[in-house]
């Protein structure tokens, strides 16, 4: 978890791949939706690129800017996005207060609750889970390909 933390864990990266799945794609874009300083904007894109999860490209209006188009690595963070969203809703709002909801495109109803479930299909929860070491395997083995390196410190 530290790992995904390091990558995603603060409040810019997450809103910036929460933005990307919605279909922002130009550096304006994202300042002007987010209001963050564009130092912040440009270390955080370039951050993201550095770690697979989005892609800069030409833009594909033909203009000289670039586009930042979400990778698989990046598409994949979409549950996250979505669980931290429910939790908000959950948890975050007033009774009664205005908020937004996920919602399917073509039905237009609110996106099933998430939740972790057995093998079997019933809910998990937090007690009936135990984190267990796996065998090391190298790097061009591992989940995420080549691309997967030692954590810095």
């Amino acid at each position: 978890m530290a790992r995904s933390v390091d990558v995603v864990g603060d409040r810019w990266s997450l809103l910036i791949v929460r933005d990307a799945l919605d279909g922002t794609r130009r550096f304006s874009e994202f300042q002007r939706s987010l209001g963050v300083a564009k130092n912040i904007l440009s270390d955080r894109l370039r951050r993201l690129v550095e770690a697979g999860i989005l892609a800069s490209q030409p833009a594909s209006d033909g203009t000289a800017y670039e586009e930042y188009v979400l990778t698989p690595r990046g598409e994949s963070l979409f549950p996250l996005v979505v669980a931290l969203r429910q939790w908000g809703e959950r948890h975050l709002f007033a009774r009664g207060e205005r908020h937004s909801v996920l919602v399917e495109k073509e039905s237009g109803k609110p996106v099933a609750l998430m939740g972790l479930h057995a093998s079997d299909g019933r809910e998990l929860s937090p007690g009936e889970t135990v984190v267990r070491k796996v065998a090391s395997t190298p790097a061009h083995d591992a989940p995420g390909g080549a691309g997967v390196r030692p954590r810095r410190r």
